[in-house]
């Protein structure tokens, strides 16, 4: 093989390039058209909602609780959950569970690409299912919408996974954005549970598009904290003992929700029907769950309002934290569609606000504790949680608060969960993933720190008798570089080439120069990351790459497969192996 030009590779703390200015400005068009989304879901649930409860034709706000429907509170779920399951089967099966495992399983596994028939069925089957007495926020389905919008843009040009991906994940973050007005916690989501990455390349169009949908949001939605509030903050340092221990609190809460979602969607799998009609049965749960008590229906915003408000009894705060944990499971775990966020916000502030009230004093600050506790441990997204609270509220004094609960509820979740309550319906799939992130040792490691330095080297001038017998009697590598009288690389012979002489009767008097000229041979620079050694050999099928100096392709060693595998035997032992 003759030598081939090593590949020029640009050294930099990151990988951005132009196209970063492309997305970018396509995020503009997502983000705007993610807000439009989540507008048109809260119009779409209000509709819903008059519908079912009220008989009526408008897109009025109004609450499930000033409904008097007397018996049919158990029989208006079941309808929608009817509804619901044959959207589902006849539809699409994607719109059934929350939106969120379904968003992380297309961009690892599908490309990015979600259909229209998922952006347009998914919102309309939330607004029925939290029109319609549904436990469950809007959350997780304009996440799964504006992903699908953002997704569906991308499509429409020449993209890759990665671009499409982004794309993805910033119409996600601006549909929560313009929920919840929340545009750090939404950016912080995106690089903690969707994006998979940390890159320039997909941090600026996710932080344009989530800008773009905080702008847009006080013209469609309002402006202001979705749930403001205003309080006395105490002394920081007992105070962030008393939010650490309600962190993990919630944080066992947050296990204990998981485990039992799961039983209950393994009991639903075992009944002798049809999965359509599973959110039909779990509906009369809800239903029933609405005869006790009608604050557990819904998305429950009023409810979160009220816990941080402080001005919920003991008796319905319990009754939130039983009754609706137990609707919402069965509901979720019967298939339906709707969000997580909210029932989670309502059953770790129904925790925090009665420890406020039997121990801690001023429930509501507690109960924006358990908030983010909660988020935290059943997300593993500790930094959402901890901003989320703060910021849709508008309490920021309250960060360090939100903070010691998010993270002691991460450390409970982490140890107790082998999955959160995202990744495990993912993993019920067959399909694994893994939420650290972790620089890839391969482009810490250059080929100077791996290769093996001066290797042996056959000169241009030997003739090909004198290889065969080499390669015969004394060779010890599959593979030797070829040199010139001064040492700068002619190409790289293998044993495999030398059989091929042999089997073809090569001519013993023709020189290696002569013979290793007919094809290109990959080289590399000493300061190139081993992962670009990588890729090359994957695309070249050659195993062995010869390092040479850039201005006299002088050899300067050569590196192989085993070689690069030591980089990972390295990053590994670096993590186990303890020593003072």
């Amino acid at each position: 093989m003759s030598v081939s030009s090593a590949t020029p590779y640009k050294l930099a703390d990151h990988s951005a390039d132009k196209r970063m200015l492309l997305l970018t400005a396509m995020a503009l068009v997502v983000g705007a058209g993610a807000a439009i989304g989540a507008w048109v879901l809260l119009k779409a649930i209000a509709l819903a909602t008059n519908i079912f409860w009220f008989g009526q034709i408008s897109t009025a706000n109004v609450a499930i609780t000033d409904a008097s429907v007397g018996l049919f509170v158990v029989a208006i779920p079941v309808v929608g959950a009817l509804i619901i399951g044959l959207m589902a089967r006849f539809g699409s099966d994607k719109i059934r569970g929350h939106g969120i495992p379904e968003a992380i399983e297309a961009i690892l596994y599908a490309q990015s690409r979600l259909s229209p028939k998922v952006a347009v069925l998914k919102p309309v089957s939330a607004a029925i299912s939290i029109g319609s007495g549904g436990p469950f926020g809007a959350e997780g389905p304009i996440i799964m919408t504006g992903g699908a919008i953002g997704s569906l843009f991308a499509q429409r040009f020449h993209l890759s996974a990665a671009e499409r991906k982004t794309l993805l994940v910033a119409g996600a973050g601006a549909g929560m954005t313009a929920i919840f007005g929340t545009p750090l916690a939404a950016v912080l989501l995106a690089l903690e549970v969707l994006l998979f990455e940390w890159k320039p390349r997909s941090f600026v169009p996710v932080v344009t598009a989530v800008l773009v949908a905080m702008a847009v949001r006080p013209l469609l939605i309002g402006s202001g904290p979705m749930f403001p509030m205003t309080t006395a903050l105490p002394a920081i340092g007992p105070a962030l003992a008393g939010a650490a221990l309600i962190g993990l609190t919630v944080g066992l809460e947050a296990a204990l929700l998981s485990a039992m979602l799961y039983r209950i969607e393994d009991a639903f799998h075992r009944l002798p029907v049809h999965w359509m009609w599973w959110p039909a049965l779990g509906a009369v749960v809800v239903g029933l769950g609405g005869l006790i008590d009608a604050h557990v229906l819904g998305a429950g915003y009023g409810s979160i309002q009220a816990l941080l408000d402080g001005s919920l009894a003991t008796r319905v705060i319990l009754a939130l934290l039983v009754v609706k944990a137990v609707v919402w499971l069965v509901a979720l775990g019967s298939g339906t569609s709707g969000g997580i966020l909210a029932p989670l916000l309502i059953l770790g502030g129904a925790a925090g606000a009665l420890a406020g009230q039997l121990w801690l004093g001023n429930p509501g600050l507690w109960a924006l504790v358990g908030m983010a506790g909660i988020l935290s441990g059943a997300m593993r997204a500790p930094l959402t949680g901890a901003l989320f609270a703060a910021e849709v509220t508008g309490l920021f004094g309250a960060l360090p608060l939100t903070i010691a609960s998010a993270g002691a509820a991460y450390a409970v979740s982490v140890l107790l969960m082998r999955r959160s309550i995202l990744t495990e319906k993912i993993a019920r799939r067959g399909r694994h993933i893994r939420q650290e992130y972790v620089v890839d040792p391969m482009d810490l490691v250059q080929a100077r720190d791996l290769m093996t330095p001066q290797p042996e080297t056959l000169p241009g001038s030997m003739v090909a008798g004198d290889v065969l017998d080499f390669f015969a009697e004394s060779a010890r590598h599959r593979s030797y570089p070829v040199v010139d009288e001064v040492g700068r690389l002619v190409g790289l012979v293998s044993r495999s080439d030398v059989l091929g002489w042999r089997v073809a009767d090569m001519p013993a008097d023709r020189t290696l120069a002569d013979l290793v000229s007919d094809a290109a041979q990959p080289v590399a620079h000493a300061d190139a990351p081993i992962g670009q050694i990588a890729d090359m050999m994957v695309e070249t099928g050659v195993g062995r790459i010869p390092i040479v100096d850039a201005p006299t392709r002088r050899v300067l060693g050569i590196l192989s497969r085993h070689d690069l595998l030591k980089a990972r035997r390295d990053h590994r032992r670096s993590e186990t192996a303890r020593s003072r």
